[in-house]
């Protein structure tokens, strides 16, 4: 009994202390949804991402195979490649394609499970938790096998929370209308802004490399973007 009391109170605390950033960055990705990136896609993603830290968490935890995190930090290449691409092409949050919307509705989850929006989500929830490892593995190696199971199944249910929060705060109307006209106008920054911050935080590039790459992204994307547009001409 002492451990269901210890145990609760304990993962609540250690989520909400290292997901309140999370807030923001669902926030955000709701205000997003549109045909193409439903909100199935984006609670999929973020149980996809935490899974994977909690398991990366465990795995430290019971043999010390936990990646570097200057390694996980990479993955704030992600979020960049992500805004730059909605900044380059910033048709690519309409959703006034009817089309696609009607075959979205009658996906399967299976299906938004192999989405790479789903994936794209999961990356942001990874590279922006890679600090979690580091405090969610002391954590699990100083709880019994009870303790464990009852803090993972609270993490569980408080990303479905969390999930849930910004959902709702995306429907207020004020919010919603504010989102609406300036999201996708800012979104682009803060995910760029965001990989930008995992990078440096985690060490995994040095400010000159980071640039580079940006550099490099942005000339991949521009190629990229000539190559469709000379495409859609033929």
């Amino acid at each position: 009994m002492n451990e269901i009391i210890t145990a609760i109170p304990t993962g609540i605390t250690a989520f909400t202390a290292t997901n309140l950033d999370d807030l923001v960055i669902l926030t955000l990705l709701f205000s997003q949804a549109n045909a193409t990136f439903s909100r199935r896609h984006i609670v999929i993603g973020q149980y996809l991402g935490f899974c994977t830290l909690v398991i990366a968490s465990l795995f430290g935890f019971l043999g010390g195979l936990i990646l570097p995190s200057h390694w996980i930090g990479l993955l704030g290449l992600v979020p960049i490649t992500i805004g730059l691409n909605r900044l380059f092409n910033p048709e690519i949050n309409s959703s006034s394609d009817v089309e696609s919307e009607i075959e979205l509705s009658h996906s399967s989850t299976v299906a938004s499970f192999l989405s790479p929006q789903a994936y794209s989500v999961a990356a942001i929830t990874i590279a922006n938790g890679s600090d979690n490892v580091g405090i969610y593995m002391p954590l699990f190696a100083n709880s019994t096998v009870l303790e464990l199971l009852l803090i993972i199944t609270v993490f569980l249910l408080l990303v479905g929370v969390w999930c849930y929060v910004t959902y709702k705060l995306t429907c207020q109307s004020a919010i919603a209308n504010l989102l609406t006209r300036y999201g996708n106008s800012f979104v682009p920054f803060v995910l760029i802004g965001l990989g930008v911050f995992i990078i440096l935080d985690s060490a995994s590039l040095t400010p000159i490399a980071l640039t580079v790459t940006c550099l490099c992204l942005m000339g991949l994307l521009k190629i990229i973007q000539t190559s469709k547009f000379k495409t859609q001409i033929l």
